[in-house]
């Protein structure tokens, strides 16, 4: 086989992604699909999964709140019901949690973090892992985490500590399941361009009490390429990380970010 066979996927991969009918996880749901991968989407908003079901053929979803066990458990025996089994569960969903100082959060805001960031992860794992076990087909789990998982982040402290946590989940993992074959890696997206991008600068500036304007530049500065990553980006390390070409990958934070110097 030529080492450039190596770097797609095996075909027909059942693919499990949280938070799959919107940004990042969207573009890594067509990205699977466009290699022929089994996809099965889930997320909150029932709107998006249909429109992504409707567009693309042959792909599952399912509505669900992450964060809620029962929910989760539900989603997983539909998804594992329709594919099958689990080849590569996608750990994308989360939200960007409260912005401000620490002593004026909101209590239930950062629960809620926590719960969808950093709990649904473990419920989707607890699920999926017997399956995982089962797979003879490279089987692997992406946490996504942040560049926020490696960097201090002030004023978004709920948002940082759910990512580093990921990042120690994902770590403990790759030892764990390494002996059955199972890959862990987190990716680490940095500034991803797009409209959560937008609103999270919104938030900040807000909170510093600067223009729009002035605090993304303050992003750009920060980053060693001044640019903004793709959500396409990100997805293409997804299908590497997937691909037979990173078979011995396992335990790493990669992050995409253009090299985000400091937050």
């Amino acid at each position: 086989m030529k080492i450039v066979d190596l770097l797609t996927p095996p075909a027909r991969l059942k693919v499990i992604i949280t938070g799959g009918a919107a940004g990042i996880g969207a573009v890594i749901a067509k990205a699977f699909y466009e290699v022929d991968a089994q996809v099965y989407i889930c997320d909150i908003n029932a709107s998006a999964v249909e429109r992504m079901k409707g567009e693309y053929p042959g792909m599952h979803g399912g509505v669900v709140d992450v964060g809620i066990k029962q929910h989760v458990d539900r989603i997983m025996d539909e998804a594992i019901a329709l594919l099958g089994g689990v080849d590569v569960l996608v750990n994308n969903a989360g939200i960007a949690g409260p912005t401000g100082n620490i002593e004026a959060l909101d209590s239930d805001a950062w629960e809620q973090t926590v719960s969808t960031n950093l709990n649904s992860q473990y419920y989707f794992l607890s699920k999926a892992v017997p399956y995982l076990k089962q797979s003879k087909q490279n089987p692997h789990i992406i946490a996504m985490s942040s560049v926020a998982g490696r960097l201090g982040y002030p004023f978004r402290t709920p948002y940082a500590s759910t990512k580093w946590a990921i990042v120690g989940l994902m770590k403990s993992l790759a030892n764990e399941l390494g002996p059955h074959n199972i890959r862990v890696n987190a990716i680490l997206p940095g500034v991803v361009a797009g409209e959560r991008m937008d609103r999270v600068i919104d938030a900040r500036a807000k909170t510093l009490d600067i223009s729009f304007e002035a605090m993304r530049e303050q992003y750009l500065e920060k980053i060693s390429l001044r640019r903004m990553v793709t959500m396409e980006d990100v997805a293409a390390m997804a299908l590497f990380l997937s691909s037979q070409a990173a078979v011995n990958v396992t335990g790493q934070a990669i992050s995409v970010d253009g090299n985000v110097e400091y937050l």
